[in-house]
């Protein structure tokens, strides 16, 4: 007798493996969500406390690693919107985003042929893994928030809850 027909076929041994790959893969998104919401809170209230007692009292370290301060590196396009809306008040629509980029640093937009349309790319993509949030503002256009940790627990945050006319709506998959 063969030993051969005994053994399961060598794709099922690859199906169970990049099912557990797949499966830790999911884990690790939620995982890494997760902990974006939580920093995104923590850079909040951090920069809330230097506005409100000033960067003096918080220290120029603390505010280079929440990103307060320029560096000497270039920061990266994406990195930008997620700072962008982090440091937001307020939920943004794309243009805004765009015009605070260009305010920030001119020239990461500047070898973008649609610097809107590859701002609107990112704000969606940063809506599908869980970062940010897309509600419409009061004018019904569609506008981006940072989903920080407590809004993504289920609790309004102070931004939800002074632009509580501003339904949510469901970054759309493509």
């Amino acid at each position: 007798m063969s030993t051969q027909s005994a053994q399961p076929p060598a794709g099922a041994h690859v199906n169970k493996i990049l099912e557990e790959m797949y499966g830790e893969f999911q884990a690790l998104m939620v995982q890494r969500a997760a902990i974006l919401r939580r920093i995104g809170t923590i850079k909040q209230t951090i920069i809330g406390l230097a506005k409100l007692f000033g960067n003096e009292v918080v220290g120029e370290r603390v505010l280079q690693v929440v990103e307060q301060r320029s560096s000497t590196r270039s920061r990266g396009f994406t990195r930008t919107c997620r700072v962008v809306l982090m440091e937001s008040t307020r939920p943004m629509v794309c243009q805004e985003v765009c015009e605070e980029i260009q305010r920030r640093n001119p020239t990461l937009l500047a070898h973008h042929k649609d610097p809107l349309a590859s701002v609107n790319t990112v704000l969606n993509r940063l809506a599908t893994y869980g970062e940010a949030r897309i509600v419409m503002n009061e004018r019904g256009k569609r506008a981006w928030e940072w989903a920080t940790e407590r809004a993504a627990e289920g609790v309004d945050s102070p931004k939800k809850q002074q632009n509580s006319s501003a339904p949510s709506v469901e970054p759309q998959k493509r």
